[in-house]
Order: structure tokens, then C-alpha cells, then sequence
């Protein structure tokens, strides 16, 4: 035995599991994290508040969750996925009976400290639910079409639950998600065909049922899929937000207008600019640069789950750290996408950047989980 593995087999265990923690990954998140403070910074104005402040007391809490999830061992979190999923989808149903009301949703449940939203909680129970569950089913069973409309109906609950507060973004993220657990569980691709082919079948059916008695989705959302397909048609109107993103986007050029030199932000052009737009922000301020930098950020963390996966011999572990790992991608694909109008507007904030309690917390319980399946991965 080596003097380092003596040393490192003297400290005791749960010292020892904070040495094993995947420490490249805290510093990357920790990095866009700080990216964050500074943008809730710069649009508040150059003051911690209202939202860079209370941004920065959420990501502290979460850092300790974050190792506090992380040394608890990964079959513990395995034996718990099915109560997570199943509280999940209680609090889901409870936001339909006495759930806060903001900006025209009900997504809230208002606890006195925290307005709590559970269908941020519902993306990472999710997915932990699959991995138990592909975990639990031999790899013989997993195209069998029984093995497969099980996985298929814990999806469809929560997503049908959050789509109906109304929060189509998330229930998209939820669908999507899932989905991909699936294709990386092994399930045939013959499924996702289908899949997609009746995904076409649906779009034509939501743009047949508008102004019908039978509409699919709300006017608003309707509002939204026209000014993504044409913004200039109501640029004062449904069109404003995208219209501001991206003169704030093309103005910053290549190396941007200067920290806290952004006009659009600056003057209230911007909307949502604390939240769903923080990234036209960066991008007026730091340009093409900044956006390029925070993008590698996240490309780093994204390729260091799937290394930590792919190295994990627990089958439970490596899908729960993939399907975190699909999650986030998610999460700021979409949000980029929205912001650059290549994708209609549907409420998904930037992970870790945009201003919101329930979502950093969530966020960091979730790395806290990708952690827990490191640091107790077979040696």
C-alpha cells in the first residue's frame, strides 16, 4: 500500500467521501454560478439587490445540500426514488387546489420562506424514478411493449399535471427527458420512431383545433408560436420580447458593450432580464465571447457527467447521472434557443444563471445525486 492510499484510507469516512467528491465539477458549476451574481449584479443597476443577493445565500445553501445529497450512499437514493416521484406528483396536484398564482400560472406552492414549484422538483424525481426503475427491470424486458407503457404513464402523470397550471415549457422538458431515459435504458428505437411520427400528427392536430371548440392550447401559447414563426408581426405586442433579445444580442458584437454597459437591459428594454432573458444580457455586455465562454461552461460540466457515468458500473448510478446530465442540457439548449428566437418562447430559465429559489435548489440537489453515484461508484 502506497503512503497516499494509507493517508487517504486514515481519514475517516465522511471526510474521506468529501475528498472522493467530483471537484472539477463543483469549480465549473461554481464558475456559471458566479457568471450569475454578476449579471443579477449588473441588471439591478450595480446593487446586491433585490436579486443577486438572495441568488447568492440560494447557492451557498445548495453547495452544502449539494455534499450533504452527495455522501449519502447511492442505494439509499435508489430505495427513496419512488417516495421522491410519488411526493412529486402529490405537491402537483396540490398546486391545483391551493397553489400561488404569478403572472397568469399557477405553479406556486407559497410555504412562508419559499414559494416552492413543484414541477422543478418533479424533473430530477423523474428521472431518478426511471433509473430505479430500468435498474430494477432485466435488460431482456426492456422492449417488451408491457415493461414499456409502465415508464411510459410515469412520464405522462406529471407532465399532463404541469401542462395543465399552465407551464407547456416544462412539460415539453418533462416529456423530453423522460424520453431520452428511455432511448439511453435501452428501449427500442422502433418505439421513438412512432413517437416522433405521432408528434407530427399532434402538431397538425394543435394548429387544426385553434379557434375550435377544442383547442389544444391556450390563446397565449397560440400568441407565442406566431411571433416564433414571425416576430415583426406584432413587434410592440406578443412579439416585444423576442424583438428586444435580439437587438440586445446583435448589439453586443463580438466583445460586447462593456460590464454594465448594456443599453437594452440598462433602460428596461429588455423583459424578464433577471430571469428568462439573463443570457441576451451577458450577450450584450460580453458579446459573442461571453456567450461562447458560459456555453463551454456548460459543455464542460455536460461532458464531465458523462465521463463520471460512463465509468460507473452501477446501472442505477450511470442513468440517474446521464438523464441529470440530459436535463441540463435541456435547460439551457431550450432557454438559448428561445432567447435567439430559434425556438418559441416557453418560460425555461438558464440554469444557474437566471434569478429563481426553487430552481437553484432543485438544481443543486440534482448535482448533489450526480455526486452521491461518484463518490460510491464501484472501485
Amino acid at each position: 500500500m502506497s503512503y497516499l492510499e494509507h493517508s487517504v484510507k486514515s481519514v475517516p469516512t465522511g471526510m474521506r467521501k468529501i475528498l472522493f467528491l467530483n471537484w472539477p465539477l463543483i469549480l465549473l458549476i461554481t464558475a456559471v454560478a458566479g457568471s450569475g451574481f454578476l449579471m443579477l449584479y449588473s441588471v439591478a443597476g450595480g446593487g446586491y439587490s433585490p436579486w443577486a443577493e438572495p441568488q447568492m445565500k440560494r447557492f451557498t445553501l445548495g453547495l452544502v445540500l449539494m455534499v450533504l445529497v452527495g455522501v449519502v450512499p447511492i442505494w439509499m437514493w435508489r430505495n427513496l426514488a419512488g417516495v421522491a416521484y410519488g411526493i412529486s406528483v402529490m405537491l402537483l396536484i396540490g398546486v391545483e387546489f391551493f397553489g400561488a398564482v404569478g403572472m397568469g400560472a399557477q405553479r406556486w406552492i407559497d410555504l412562508g420562506f419559499i414559494r416552492l414549484q413543484p414541477s422543478e422538483m418533479t424533473k430530477i424525481t423523474l428521472v431518478m424514478f426511471l433509473a430505479a426503475y430500468y435498474d430494477w427491470l432485466p435488460s431482456k424486458k426492456t422492449s417488451r411493449p408491457l415493461w414499456v407503457l409502465l415508464p411510459v404513464l410515469i412520464i405522462l402523470l406529471p407532465t399532463a399535471l404541469v401542462l395543465n397550471q399552465p407551464d407547456l415549457g416544462t412539460s415539453i422538458l418533462l416529456l423530453t427527458a423522460g424520453g431520452g431515459l428511455m432511448f439511453l435504458a435501452g428501449v427500442h428505437w422502433a418505439y421513438f420512431a412512432t413517437v416522433i411520427a405521432a408528434a407530427f400528427g399532434l402538431v397538425a392536430a394543435v394548429f387544426q383545433s385553434r379557434g375550435t371548440g377544442w383547442q389544444l392550447l391556450k390563446d397565449y401559447q397560440f400568441r407565442r408560436i406566431d411571433t416564433f414563426l414571425d416576430p415583426s408581426s406584432d413587434p410592440l405586442g406578443a412579439g416585444y420580447h423576442i424583438t428586444q433579445s435580439k437587438i440586445a444580442l446583435g448589439s453586443g458584437g463580438w466583445t460586447g458593450r462593456g460590464y454594465m454597459q448594456g443599453t437594452q437591459s440598462r433602460l428596461n428594454f429588455l423583459p424578464e432580464k433577471h430571469t428568462d432573458f439573463i443570457f441576451t444580457t451577458l450577450a450584450e455586455e460580453f458579446g459573442f465571447i461571453g456567450g461562447v465562454s458560459l456555453l463551454a461552461l456548460y459543455a464542460l460540466i455536460i461532458i464531465f457527467c458523462i465521463v463520471s457515468a460512463v465509468l460507473n458500473k452501477d446501472r442505477f448510478a450511470s442513468l440517474l447521472t446521464l438523464g441529470i446530465a440530459l436535463n441540463f442540457f435541456l435547460f439551457f439548449a431550450v432557454n438559448m434557443s428561445m432567447v435567439m428566437g430559434l425556438a418559441p418562447v416557453v418560460g425555461v430559465p438558464l440554469p444557474l444563471v437566471s434569478y429563481g429559489g426553487s430552481a437553484m435548489l432543485v438544481l443543486m440537489l440534482a448535482f448533489g445525486l450526480v455526486q452521491s453515484a461518484h463518490v460510491h461508484r464501484p472501485r
